[in-house]
């Protein structure tokens, strides 16, 4: 039982004992006592004071004097106001310090036999992957791994929309101006080809329309009449009837977008356990609105459309079918639920999506459970912001948004620049500056856009990122890289534990935060917060730092015991370090 436990089961007999009181573990508020008091556990005592009907400062004494007779390790207590602020032996601490030393899943729970799926990308295969899609990206893999470190089952999947409207304008530009251009005569990536040539749909779109208006069509008309938009829609149909040319010229693109994606998800470093796909899904949910007519759950109109009353539940009416039987979004994501629980039957499934989806995720949960689907509980949207650049900082190859291989490389050349600036790589040979520039320019990207809660709108600013100082991913890293230096100077190469030294207050300090780090994926994983991670980390970081310039020199320390246990404390924050970044999917280089 660790002390917080111990404090809960005490802190309940104190009130039975004291106030014959029941009092529920909800309402026992135990927190990190602040910097500026004495102890390092503080339990809050108001919602005590209905039953003690004393003052709150009274209440603290009391209940702080049972604590202490009846736990070991509460050595002392004081009371500011109503909180009751606890000592704890250091005794406690260097045996915590001394388990998690020894043990190289340190932080990471133990399976806990529950399955969960995390969807997220789901690209359209007309363009490349933009900067909306690397946060997604990057927030879909780091909840999958802080959800597999908090013991789950994980299973990562990605919907790509293959199909469509918008796929077939690219498909039709290429087939009229292409040429039979091909990534490999172009040397382009496919998924820039193809992104090239939605653009120049786009682009003659735009000029027919224009002619139409010049001779005295409305806009709306206009848009409907363009030759090209018509033929768009003829191919799509041609697809949707299987024909046999249209079909191969969609195989031949898509695999060409495929192969791109392929690359820049390597480059993100994020992967996928399984691909589903909307040109084999984009059917399904039929039968589930059949089903749910004869539940009553939908009705239909007089056009045949098939629709759901929400307006009792605060929502509308929503249309899950149209009157000439075809299928709209909501239809497939019906269908498409039903199938990846068939598939894989998890407890939880989370989609990474956009907060521009956040009214269609309600009405699909609500839609799902109204059908009696006993999963449907489980199902989250994990909603996130836009991601803004300051003005002229980055151009995109389309004039639009920002490609996610040029922000890539934008960010392994900023941070080469800032290095080298620096003077931190002259005795690098140029294989490991390589390396080096690509785990600090990826790593400030993935950091800067993780450390911020997901419902946030942020702005990326790509300098700002690569700062060697302050809340920053290659902050983080070259704590690590100077943690790795002393350990390699100090030629330390094992753990002793079990070491008996008295705790200085920064060591102390230290080794509190470093014992945080499996509630912190805990509570990571509960709220799906890579963000939670991304700030302990910085704290630790910080806490490192100031451990280092505080205590005497490392190396030179004379008393052998001291200095092996302040290198045990250094290894365990570099370890530490290391698995919360590899929680955000960041690298964190051995020197800098």
């Amino acid at each position: 039982m660790n002390i917080e436990q111990e404090i809960l089961k005490f802190t309940k007999k104190a009130a039975q004992e004291l106030y014959s009181a029941e009092i529920p573990d909800n309402q026992i508020n135990l927190q990190p006592t602040r910097s500026e008091f004495e102890g390092e556990i503080t339990l809050v005592v108001f919602p005590f004071l209905r039953f003690s009907k004393k003052s709150g400062e009274e209440t603290a004494q009391e209940i702080g004097k049972y604590l202490q007779e009846h736990i070991e390790d509460v050595v002392s207590f004081n009371v500011i106001k109503g909180f009751l602020n606890l000592s704890i032996a250091h005794k406690y601490w260097l045996n915590l310090f001394n388990e998690a030393l020894l043990n190289p899943n340190f932080g990471f729970a133990n399976a806990n036999g529950k399955k969960v799926m995390v969807e997220y990308s789901s690209p359209n295969t007309n363009k490349p992957l933009h900067l909306g899609h690397v946060r997604n990206n990057l927030l879909g893999y780091s909840v999958a791994e802080i959800l597999k470190a908090a013991g789950y089952d994980v299973i990562k999947v990605n919907l790509v929309n293959d199909r469509g409207i918008h796929i077939c304008k690219s498909m039709l530009a290429w087939q009229k101006w292409g040429n039979g251009e091909t990534p490999e005569t172009s040397g382009l990536k496919g998924d820039h080809l193809v992104g090239k040539y939605y653009v120049v749909f786009d682009k003659e779109y735009k000029k027919q329309i224009d002619e139409l208006k010049l001779s005295g069509k409305t806009e709306e008309e206009a848009k409907k009449l363009a030759p090209l938009i018509l033929e768009a829609q003829e191919m799509l149909q041609k697809w949707e009837a299987g024909d046999p040319e249209v079909i191969q010229l969609w195989k031949m693109m898509n695999d060409w977008v495929y192969a791109g994606f392929g690359i820049t998800y390597k480059n993100l470093g994020v992967d996928f356990d399984k691909y589903y796909y909307e040109s084999n899904t984009y059917l399904l949910g039929k039968d589930t609105i059949e089903s749910g007519l004869a539940k009553h759950v939908f009705f239909k109109k007089e056009d045949g459309s098939v629709w759901i009353d929400l307006t009792a539940d605060g929502l509308d009416q929503k249309l899950v079918l149209r009157g000439d039987g075809t299928s709209v979004y909501i239809t497939q994501d019906l269908g498409t639920a039903e199938m990846k629980y068939a598939d894989f039957g998890m407890e939880e499934s989370i989609y990474v999506v956009g907060n521009e989806q956040d009214y269609h995720f309600k009405v699909l949960f609500l839609i799902l459970e109204k059908l009696g689907m006993s999963w449907a509980k489980g199902l989250h949207h994990l909603s996130y912001g836009m991601v803004d650049l300051p003005s002229g900082k980055m151009k995109s190859r389309e004039g639009t948004v920002v490609d996610a291989d040029d922000l890539i490389d934008e960010m392994i050349e900023t941070a080469k620049e800032k290095t080298e600036s620096l003077g931190k790589t002259n005795d690098f040979n140029e294989d490991d500056k390589v390396v080096l520039y690509r785990q600090i320019g990826l790593g400030a990207l993935k950091y800067f856009l993780l450390k911020v809660e997901p419902k946030k709108r942020l702005l990326f600013d790509p300098a700002e990122s690569i700062d060697f100082q302050g809340n920053t991913g290659p902050f983080i890293q070259y704590t690590h890289a100077r943690i790795k230096s002393l350990l390699s100077k100090a030629n330390y190469n094992q753990q002793v534990s079990n070491i008996d030294v008295d705790l200085d207050p920064t060591s102390l300090e230290l080794i509190l935060s470093i014992s945080k780090f499996p509630n912190e994926i805990k509570s990571a994983a509960k709220s799906y917060s890579p963000a939670l991670i991304a700030n302990y980390l910085y704290d630790l970081a910080k806490l490192f730092n100031k451990f280092y310039h505080e205590v005497p020199p490392i190396v030179k320390e004379e008393n052998e015991v001291l200095k092996q246990h302040r290198l045990n404390i250094s290894a365990l924050t570099a370890s530490v370090l290391k698995k919360g970044m590899q929680l955000l999917g960041i690298e964190v280089p051995e020197r800098m």
